[in-house]
């Protein structure tokens, strides 16, 4: 094993878009035992989170992640992660066998006012954007959680993130061409973009709430 331990501790700055997503899209790529929480009339509630782990994180990273609904399983909610990127091998293993999570190598390149993601030669998303526009927390940074459910083998589990950020609304543009393989699901047109300066996440170890080999 060569990734550290859970939890990961990991510092930097992060972009996020929120996303309605269609009920019949995003159930192609949600596991059938697992219900898809609508928040509007057909759809519910994704996204795109793109970040920059830097100095003073477990590791040094950057990450795409892909959202296409927020489920239930029984009385357990959380988001699912149906596509994730990064561009280091122990991020990726480490995703993989503690989690349960779909990690693969891809290419990013950031600038002041749009990051690319690119994965053999094929882009997986562009995602531009201006300055922010509405610091929402003026300085204050709250201690927020977000909790996923993930699959490993035939074990769903659920684990949770704690983070602190500097939230401010922005406005971006999501580009995703018909190349990328989350395509489909058709997350071009987001309806908040943010930004989050001065990251500080911690990603906690999963626990098992159920064990699909048992009938």
């Amino acid at each position: 094993m060569t990734y550290p331990s859970t939890p990961w501790h990991l510092k930097g700055k992060a972009l996020m878009n929120l996303h309605w997503v269609s009920l019949e899209e995003s159930c192609l790529v949600i596991p059938p035992e697992l219900t898809i929480i609508p928040i509007l009339p057909g759809k519910t509630i994704g996204g795109v989170y793109l970040a920059s782990y830097q100095a003073g994180s477990i590791l040094e990273y950057n990450e795409l992640i892909v959202v296409p609904a927020l489920v239930r399983y029984h009385q357990h909610i959380g988001f699912w992660i149906s596509h994730i990127y990064v561009d280091n091998e122990d991020s990726m293993r480490g995703g993989r066998e503690i989690w349960g999570l779909p990690k693969e190598i891809a290419d990013f390149k950031w600038t002041n006012s749009e990051v690319l993601v690119t994965q053999q030669k094929r882009s997986l998303c562009h995602f531009s954007f201006q300055s922010e526009w509405l610091n929402l927390m003026n300085g204050w940074q709250p201690k927020l959680q977000g909790i996923c459910l993930s699959r490993l083998e035939n074990q769903l589990l659920s684990f949770n993130s704690h983070f602190q950020t500097k939230f401010s609304l922005i406005k971006g543009k999501l580009n995703i061409t018909q190349e990328s393989p989350f395509f489909s699901l058709n997350l071009a047109q987001g309806f908040l973009s943010f930004s989050l300066d001065d990251l500080e996440l911690k990603i906690n170890a999963p626990r098992q709430i159920h064990d699909f080999s048992i009938l």
